[in-house]
């Protein structure tokens, strides 16, 4: 697959046909089994703690959390970069488009594939745990609306970056594209520490979604969506076009993130 003519810093919709190429069907699998194993064992962490202290709020239980989400995702990203770019995020999926090294035909079935992985693993939970009901995501005391989606925005922006620097950026080494699942697991887990105790630390509109449908708890959820969206989307954007030199917009090596062109079947 040729990876060197295809220009980058360009949003495009994708043609028809990459809706039934094998390597979209592959990264689609990919994702819906990596936002899988994400969710079961960040929300799984949750529930555990719930079990044993009921009371979750406490400085020890939120860091127990933060490990365990940190370390799942990084796993998660780990396992499917080769194949999908590791995604594991709407949000990120959502940043990577808008800086055009994915095409909107193949997002969408990222964004499908999250979606239903995050809910197979909440059904799972579900029914692993006998019945136990997700507390879902929930605002403190004190915390409008808009706080959350500005801190959501915040957090994710972070993320987002973190992810184009380590997974994307066709200048980093070999040994930076080595550590960016952990990288990226870890920004996670820190912002978990930082946020959580304000609105639960989303940052993952499928991490949300899943145990929100299956408990069936709403309130709040469009922040979940909207803060994450706006803070990926100016990420991605501000390092495809500032942070990246525009001699080096196409990707080389590796996995890349640019939609099929035609010379690639």
């Amino acid at each position: 697959m040729s990876t060197t003519s295809r220009p980058g810093r360009r949003f495009t919709v994708g043609r028809s046909e990459d809706a039934t190429h094998p390597d979209t069907i592959r990264a689609t699998i990919s994702e819906f089994l990596a936002t899988a194993i994400f969710v079961f064992a960040a929300e799984g962490s949750v529930l555990s703690l719930g079990k044993l202290y009921q009371d979750m709020s406490t400085p020890g239980g939120l860091m127990a959390v933060a490990l365990a989400h940190a370390l799942a995702l990084a796993v998660a990203v780990a396992v499917a970069v080769n194949i999908s770019g590791g995604h594991v995020n709407p949000a990120i999926t959502f940043g990577a488009l808008l800086g055009g090294r994915i095409s909107l035909i193949r997002a969408l079935f990222y964004w499908v594939a999250q979606m239903l992985g995050a809910v197979a693993a909440a059904l799972l939970l579900r029914l692993t745990t006998g019945g136990m009901r997700s507390p879902g995501f929930s605002l403190a005391s004190g915390v409008g609306d808009w706080h959350a989606v500005l801190l959501e925005a915040v957090m994710t922006f972070g993320l987002m970056y973190a992810y184009y620097a380590t997974a994307i950026d066709p200048k980093r080494g070999s040994n930076v594209a080595t550590i960016a699942p952990l990288a990226i697991g870890f920004l996670f887990g820190a912002n978990m520490l930082a946020g959580g105790p304000f609105d639960g630390a989303g940052m993952n509109p499928a991490r949300v979604f899943g145990p929100a449908l299956v408990g069936w708890r709403w309130r709040h959820h469009w922040v979940y969506w909207l803060g994450p969206f706006i803070g990926s989307g100016i990420a991605g954007l501000l390092y495809e076009y500032v942070v990246i030199p525009s001699a080096d917009a196409a990707p080389h090596g590796g996995v890349t993130h640019q939609p099929l062109a035609p010379e690639d079947y």
